[in-house]
């Protein structure tokens, strides 16, 4: 009954998760995050300060 009593919030999150993922149409949640991080270094790319090509930051 231990094991049970333990692991019953993670058994019932496990059954309704494979419910909505068979019945609803759930977002790919690692495809979001892949095209999140393509745009944030576009993003960055753009934006960076462009290194100088002495090496020195003397004015």
């Amino acid at each position: 009954m231990g094991i049970i009593r333990s692991c019953f919030s993670f058994i019932t999150g496990t059954v309704f998760g494979v419910y909505l993922a068979q019945n609803y149409k759930v977002p790919n949640i690692m495809k979001l995050a892949d095209t999140a991080m393509d745009q944030a270094k576009q993003v960055e790319e753009k934006y960076r300060k462009s290194k100088k090509k002495g090496g020195h930051d003397d004015n």
